[in-house]
């Protein structure tokens, strides 16, 4: 007990560290009395020296105060886990980073490059709650360092090119298999690893007759993390929407290197109407790893993640169209496009090539069986709800209406029945 806290009358430090010391004695003198009690008078939750995120006081093998859960609740307290996120830079990586900073977690957040790209995460959470590690996805002692004092890890690496020097099994498959494999190595407890949707060893071959690469990696990436943390929960996310212009599915396909004229027409493989996505939003994707963190038997799965219903793309497009009050023309691929796919494939143009062309235009396939992110308890907002503010800063004449009874929001995209997709047989080339 300190003598200079009952002076200065800090009596709450005081009881604390008398409790810490009454415990440390009934250890040390191998009384069991505090251990095998049924009934444990309080407890309290650690994180730290790789301790689960909620731990009974019987289970103690930490008592510094820094690993002690506080506060109730919110971005100024401490919500007991210790989370280093890869990829947080990357558009699902901002919003799972805010939603655990929500909470009260501290976050870990391994880079690349420059830290200052990265200044706008610091913000989401309290005052030395964030912090950065510079780390190298071949050097594993730079790995080692970012996830040694986590208790979760949430890998969010993927790239949609191959580089000179990564190629895609170099980034989901190897970098991926290296962060399970340190991960249980330093104790960790929770490793949520991201692959997608259509991930399989022989996904269909829309564009040209090879499949996808980018797909066949991710699926062995899912093997390679189970080989080295069993108990990984492995996340199957359909195309993400949001609220920022990286999103990777609206914004790719209104993207300056897809249209070949302004918004004159918007190419799509048939036209849209044999590909069948169910997008999901951000914001449900991270609400599903903080979920699947709290969640017990959440450990070992493998969840598909997907929005509520299932749309035609051309229907998503002219939705999005009428929304933006432009008149463009929905086309087949035309050979301007092929041939800027091919180019930046030869370049490693990461955001318009041949391989990102296939995952673009494959039909979203789920698992029967497999849980969903409902069994989280969440259930994902519909794509026209959610879409709104998105569109808003892409429509014409931007946020600025002179009369806002003149712009009506338009009818919601019609969903696809599965009966109507089974019969049109959508999902083929």
């Amino acid at each position: 007990m300190s003598i200079a806290a009952l002076k200065t009358g800090n009596r709450s430090l005081v009881k604390i560290r008398s409790l810490i010391l009454h415990i440390d004695c009934a250890y040390a003198s191998n009384d069991t009395s505090i251990r095998t009690s049924t009934k444990p008078t309080t407890s309290v939750t650690f994180v730290g020296d790789n301790l689960p995120i909620n731990m009974d006081l019987n289970e103690v093998k930490s008592l510094r105060l820094t690993d002690m859960r506080r506060g109730g609740g919110g971005r100024s307290s401490f919500s007991g886990i210790v989370a280093t996120v890869f990829g947080a830079q990357g558009f699902v990586g901002g919003a799972t980073v805010n939603r655990l900073a929500k909470e009260g977690s501290q976050i870990i957040v391994p880079y690349r490059g420059d830290v200052y790209g990265l200044r706008e995460l610091r913000l989401l959470g309290d005052l030395g709650q964030v912090l950065f590690v510079p780390f190298h996805g071949k050097d594993e002692a730079s790995i080692r360092r970012a996830l040694q004092h986590s208790n979760v890890v949430i890998n969010l690496i993927g790239r949609q090119s191959e580089t000179r020097n990564f190629s895609f099994d170099d980034v989901h498959v190897k970098l991926a298999e290296t962060i399970a494999r340190l991960a249980r190595e330093c104790g960790v407890q929770r490793l949520i690893h991201f692959s997608a949707l259509n991930a399989s060893p022989n996904p269909p071959a829309i564009i040209v007759r090879k499949p996808s690469k980018f797909l066949q990696s991710k699926y062995a990436g899912e093997l390679a993390v189970r080989e080295q943390f069993p108990g990984a929960t492995i996340f199957r996310p359909s195309a993400i929407f949001g609220h920022q212009h990286n999103d990777g599915f609206i914004a790719y396909h209104f993207s300056r290197w897809v249209r070949p004229m302004s918004f004159l027409r918007v190419p799509l493989y048939a036209s849209g109407e044999k590909t069948v996505k169910a997008p999901i939003f951000v914001n449900d994707v991270s609400n599903a790893v903080y979920a699947a963190i709290r969640e017990p038997n959440s450990v070992g799965q493998t969840y598909e993640i997907y929005g509520p219903e299932r749309y035609k793309l051309r229907e998503l497009i002219e939705y999005c169209l009428r929304y933006m009050r432009r008149k463009s023309i929905i086309t087949p691929l035309t050979p301007d496009v092929f041939v800027k796919a091919i180019a930046n494939s030869t370049f490693h143009k990461s955001l318009y090539n041949i391989d990102r062309m296939q995952c673009a235009y494959v039909s979203d396939t789920t698992t029967p069986g497999l849980p969903t992110i409902r069994d989280l308890g969440i259930e994902p907002v519909k794509f026209s709800a959610a879409i709104g503010h998105m569109m808003a800063s892409m429509r014409k004449s931007g946020r600025y209406v002179e009369n806002p009874e003149d712009f009506l929001i338009p009818d919601p995209p019609k969903p696809v029945s599965q009966e109507l997709e089974l019969s049109y047989n959508l999902s083929s080339p």
